[in-house]
Order: structure tokens, then C-alpha cells, then sequence
């Protein structure tokens, strides 16, 4: 009997890291929502762009549509998606 071996890459490593990011900044944005309806202390717009920068922005531009969060706010409906733009043609350039 055959084990598989899974062969550990820079590209396995990459979208883990992309999964795990994304996953931080949709969890911050809900959390930011939360605390918005409840009237309680935000997350500050600089922890949710950061999280974005840093390669969640494709997923946290989704949720943001999807919870209605950040929405009127030029630094998430310009950001975001330039954002997210870069990280696709980075993700193009790197592994094709």
C-alpha cells in the first residue's frame, strides 16, 4: 500500500497564506459590523486596510458586499478592488 506524499511548494505555501489572510480580514470585517449595529468600539479602518493590503482584499471586498459594510467609504470601494486587482496580477505574474 502506497502512501501519497503531498510535495510541499512555494505555490501550496502561498495560497495557505492567501486562505489564512483572507479568512482574518472577512472575520474582522463581520466583527466590525457587529460592533457597528451594537454601538460598541470599532476595529479602525488602518486594521481592516492592512488586512486587505496584505492579500485579503479579494475576499473582504465580498463580504463587504455581502454584510453591506464599508460601503460608502471611498477607502473600501476604491481600495479594495484596486487592491485586490494588484494581488490577482501579482498571483498571475508569480505563478504563470
Amino acid at each position: 500500500m502506497e502512501v501519497a506524499v503531498l510535495e510541499w511548494s512555494f505555490m501550496n505555501g502561498a495560497l495557505l497564506y492567501i486562505l489564512i489572510i483572507s479568512v482574518i480580514g472577512s472575520l474582522l470585517m463581520m466583527v466590525d459590523k457587529g460592533r457597528a449595529i451594537n454601538d460598541k468600539s470599532r476595529i479602525a479602518e488602518k486594521t481592516l486596510l492592512t488586512a486587505g493590503a496584505l492579500g485579503g482584499a479579494f475576499v473582504m471586498l465580498m463580504v463587504s458586499r455581502l454584510i453591506r459594510h464599508k460601503t460608502k467609504k471611498p477607502k473600501f470601494t476604491l481600495g479594495l478592488p484596486a487592491m485586490a486587482i494588484v494581488h490577482i496580477a501579482a498571483g498571475i505574474y508569480l505563478f504563470y
